[in-house]
């Protein structure tokens, strides 16, 4: 695509861009938090307020797991409750009361200390960072819902997958600002303060940014509010409320959740198992992110200096710029990645190859420390620095922002809140997982650390080979068709060379699938490359400005 279209594009889908761009600066929040307690806990002047350094190196992992890890408690609890939360109140006031909640817990992790002992303060902390750790989980559970709800369906990876850009500008931002507080703030309690202070910017400018925001069309439909949802519509679409684009997509809304209005938070989850294609497409998001947490991202988002100091760089400001230099790559992948990948690779070639590539560099790290245990610089030491930056690139080539891009595309239009409510608490249980054992697997069993998450890339690989569909391009009502006939057949023909394997089975068109469901079309679920049915020249082709 030429600089000109995309610019033309960028012009014509502005509203919707600017609806991503609004709603996943909720995910920069989410992506400092991440960033920033790794370079705070590695300040000496954090360790003597607190008293850390008299502890032992065993007692100092078990309370650095403990700082990380009291986050990511309170985001699996925000990320339960969202759903209740949003089938109620809508996903926009949700997200608003995310945006405060995360405020407080800042402001209350920036003043702890101040008029008590450290002992007090440090409990304060906790609490701080389990409140703000709520309103984290909040965002992460709402946020994909609103876009994927809201993005016209030919820039709907794009916009979804703008989440990951969010986390990577935020760990970047959260990097550097730990590294110019070491350098450039004398040792001191302002030291380790400022850089919680200035993640209460983020949470601001998300509040101000949604408060411009319509509601999720889907949520008004639930709602029976119809002619709202046409407004909220016609307005991501830069057209009349009674043009035939909206009213097409509106009815199609309407049809979708037709005998399906206003399900309780407890009927959601019971429906989510009523039969198996619908429990699978329940399924898929909750595995996918539990397979992104066990790639080892956060643990070298969380452990970064004491990764990197153990690999040579033994100061404190030589690890923090080694960190920040791996944001700053994760963040440049990431843009690339979403500008010319996510929509002409599809999803399931950016899952495979990103989770083969970043097993392979997670399987090197590995083979280096069992070979070299000593933390002293020699030539395979950069080796392993540059696999160290080469898996944040494969990361955020697939399995960076593709989970949640997929996954919100998979789950079922009526189920879509309460499961990806489910697949963000997973994340969060999974993160508090990773990073409550890191510290304890990285000092006892060192290199095997590596292979464990290196094995884990190759699984995921092997599994979104065959256990998953490609979505792109598909309108989230047509995602159901995807999932009729033999699942195998139809996920491996759109895998990398799993035509080759297929020889000339094919799964039928989504086209012929609702000509045979009105009794156009009466052949099997299955066709040869020959006899595959012509796709009807009716179909709503998938430039229109709106169709989601």
């Amino acid at each position: 695509m030429n600089l000109k279209k995309e610019l033309d594009e960028l012009l014509h889908y502005r509203n919707a861009y600017f609806l991503a761009f609004s709603a996943t600066t909720g995910y920069v929040c989410f992506g400092w938090d991440i960033g920033l307690i790794g370079g705070v806990l590695a300040l000496p002047s954090f360790q003597q307020y607190f008293g850390l350094d008299k502890e032992s190196a065993a007692a100092r992992a078990t309370l650095s797991g403990n700082v990380v890890s009291v986050l990511q408690a309170g985001g699996f609890f925000g990320a339960i409750i969202s759903t209740w939360f949003a089938n109620r109140y809508g996903r926009k006031p949700s997200m608003l009361a995310s945006a405060i909640i995360f405020l407080i817990g800042s402001v209350i992790q920036s003043i702890v200390g101040l008029g008590s002992t450290p002992a007090v303060g440090l409990k304060l902390f906790y609490f701080g960072r389990f409140f703000g750790g709520v309103g984290v989980g909040l965002m992460a559970a709402l946020v994909p819902t609103y876009v994927s709800e809201c993005a016209p369906r030919s820039i709907r990876g794009r916009c979804t997958g703008s989440i990951e850009v969010a986390v990577g500008l935020g760990n970047m931002l959260s990097f550097w600002v730990n590294y110019g507080a070491s350098i450039q703030i004398p040792f001191g309690e302002i030291q380790w303060r400022l850089p919680i202070i200035v993640q209460i910017i983020p949470g601001v400018l998300f509040f101000i940014f949604m408060l411009f925001q319509p509601e999720s069309p889907r949520w008004l439909v639930e709602k029976e509010r119809y002619e709202d949802a046409a407004q909220s519509l016609a307005y991501i679409a830069r057209t009349d409320p009674l043009s035939a684009a909206v009213q097409l997509t509106l009815s199609e809304i309407r049809a979708d959740f037709v005998g399906r209005h206003k399900l309780s938070l407890l009927t959601q989850f019971r429906k989510m198992g009523e039969n198996r294609i619908i429990a699978l497409r329940c399924f898929i998001p909750l595995l996918l992110t539990f397979f992104q947490q066990w790639s080892g991202t956060n643990a070298i988002n969380y452990y970064s200096p004491q990764i990197f100091a153990s690999l040579g760089f033994s100061s404190t400001t030589a690890s923090l710029l080694a960190t920040g230099i791996y944001g700053v790559v994760k963040f440049v992948t990431t843009c690339f990645v979403l500008a010319f990948v996510i929509e002409s690779w599809g999803r399931k070639r950016t899952l495979f190859y990103g989770g083969l590539a970043q097993g392979l560099m997670m399987l090197w790290l590995g083979g280096y420390a069992a070979v070299h245990p000593e933390p002293n610089v020699i030539p395979a030491t950069y080796v392993s620095i540059v696999a160290i930056y080469l898996f944040g690139v494969f990361f955020c080539l697939g399995w960076g922002f593709t989970p949640l891009v997929l996954g919100s595309e998979v789950a079922p239009g009526h189920l879509r809140p309460a499961v990806m409510s489910l697949a963000t608490a997973v994340t969060w249980l999974f993160t508090y997982v990773i990073a409550q054992i890191t510290p304890t697997m990285l000092a006892r069993i060192t290199w095997g650390t590596y292979v464990v998450f290196g094995v884990a890339g190759v699984v995921m690989a092997v599994w979104v080979w065959v256990g998953v569909p490609e979505t792109t391009g598909v309108p989230l009502e047509d995602v159901k068709w995807l999932f009729e006939g033999p699942l195998w057949v139809r996920f491996v023909q759109d895998a990398p060379g799993g035509r080759w394997v297929l020889g000339k089975r094919r799964a039928m068109s989504i086209e012929a699938l609702k000509d045979r469901a009105e009794g156009l079309w009466g052949g099997n679920d299955t066709v040869s490359e020959e006899n595959a049915p012509e796709k009807p020249s009716a179909v709503v082709p998938v430039d229109d400005p709106l169709i989601i």
